[in-house]
């Protein structure tokens, strides 16, 4: 034994190579070098990603997410990765705690991600600085929490709950002299009644009665009493009184992954009431519990929903739900007309564009956030206006200055099915920029 370490498989091909070229002459060494594994810089490892959303839990549960990121990623490297680099996706349950979604921020630093991508949280202020500290960017996020449209490593692809509700307070606000509004108990939940209310001023209405609810409670018969009482629903009033006020009334959730139990304690309290209309936001409403509760003769019949994208019909789906189809290998945790799922596709539609700008060898957190911040535009094949986050290309709105697409759709429950009000987006980006604190 001399304890010398026998040459690989590997370093025996490239030595060969070189000699081979070198015998050729000089005349050739252009050529020899453009060979794969003797490219000057050239990187074979795979690109890490993390993707991260809470699962598991008694509130908001978001699995699609993170399996629509594996399914990408197998699209993705099945067509010959990013540059010959296979993209490899990691995954991180943040379990709506604020404690483990650090931790998953810190996972993403410690794998070397050069972003995460299509993730949801609600704890934007314990994911942030981990992030920030380690120079990776969040892009696509759900657009739950603060941070994500104030962290300048944050790259959102949607207006989040900031458009939602702003839009869904338009929407409401052509229909419904009053409206009550059931929200979580929470911080990101307190941000919701302001947004709504821009949206009703908007309109040229009142600001909605808000009522607090717990996140994961299993029955809301107390908060949707209230919410009949709020919009007319009691006795105090005269009978003709009383309807003329609910047919002009409107109740919206938005309670997350509990919106459907809010609504089934709604239909129970409302049996003598049925002329109050309900609505939404999606993510609370989906497709998929439209279906569970009955398709066409579902109670959720009739509801408004605002969205940030095409409804699921919409023919733009179309290559998203080829890659469902062929590479997420029958994961039911994944609904193609889920809006987490949808923003996780248009997240990654983000990530692939900026990496496929970039040199092969020269990928990182740096170099993905420099291309980022230098206006990189992103065709989203029409699910969102072209994406930019170059310096001037954020929007003129208070408390959000990361927000770039300010579109929304208007959409309503009819035959069982979710579809468009209207065609093409309403844009409330001057609704937000006049938005401010209930009085």
């Amino acid at each position: 034994m001399t304890g010398r370490r026998r040459p690989s498989p590997r370093t025996l091909r490239a030595a060969a190579v070189a000699a081979l070229c070198t015998a050729a002459g000089a005349s050739s060494l252009t050529s020899c070098g453009s060979l794969p594994g003797l490219a000057k810089g050239a990187d074979n490892k795979p690109i890490t990603v993390m993707t991260w959303a809470p699962e598991g839990t008694k509130a908001t549960n978001m699995p699609g997410m993170p399996a629509m990121a594996q399914a990408y990623a197998r699209w993705v490297n099945a067509g010959g990765g990013i540059h010959g680099r296979k993209l490899k996706v990691i995954t991180c349950n943040e379990r709506n705690d604020s404690v483990r979604a650090a931790r998953c921020a810190q996972e993403a630093g410690k794998a070397k991600a050069v972003a995460v991508v299509g993730s949801y949280s609600q704890h934007g202020r314990s994911f942030t600085s981990p992030l920030e500290v380690a120079g990776i960017p969040y892009i696509g996020g759900y657009g739950v929490s603060q941070e994500e449209f104030n962290s300048p490593y944050s790259y959102p692809v949607n207006g989040g709950q900031a458009t939602l509700l702003a839009g869904n307070g338009r929407q409401l606000g052509s229909r419904c002299e009053h409206v009550s509004l059931v929200r979580p108990d929470t911080i990101a939940g307190d941000e919701l009644p302001e947004l709504l209310d821009a949206g009703l001023k908007a309109a040229g209405r009142k600001p909605a009665h808000d009522i607090r609810a717990p996140e994961g409670a299993g029955d809301y018969s107390s908060q949707a009493t209230t919410a009949l009482e709020d919009v007319g629903a009691d006795s105090s009033l005269g009978s003709a009184a009383a309807g003329a006020k609910l047919e002009n009334s409107c109740v919206t959730a938005a309670l997350g992954n509990r919106t459907g139990t809010f609504f089934d304690s709604f239909r129970r309290v409302q049996e003598d009431h049925p002329k109050v209309r309900i609505a939404s936001i999606m993510g609370s409403v989906r497709q998929s519990l439209v279906d569970s509760t009955g398709g066409s003769k579902s109670p959720l019949e009739g509801t408004y929903a605002t969205g940030w994208y095409p409804p699921p019909d919409d023919p733009r789906w179309g290559p998203m739900k080829k890659v469902i189809n062929k590479y997420a290998f029958d994961d039911n945790r994944i609904d193609p007309d889920d809006a987490g799922t949808q923003t996780t596709w248009i997240a990654y539609t983000a990530l692939r564009s900026v990496l496929m700008s970039l040199k092969p060898g020269d990928i990182s957190a740096r170099t993905v956030r420099n291309a980022l911040d230098h206006g990189h535009k992103v065709d989203t094949g029409g699910l969102t206006p072209p994406l930019r986050w170059g310096y001037d290309d954020p929007l003129n709105v208070p408390d959000y200055p990361r927000i770039v697409n300010a579109d929304v759709t208007y959409q309503v429950v009819r035959d069982g099915r979710l579809v468009g009000v209207r065609k093409g987006f309403v844009n409330v980006a001057k609704t937000l920029e006049r938005y401010g604190p209930r009085d």
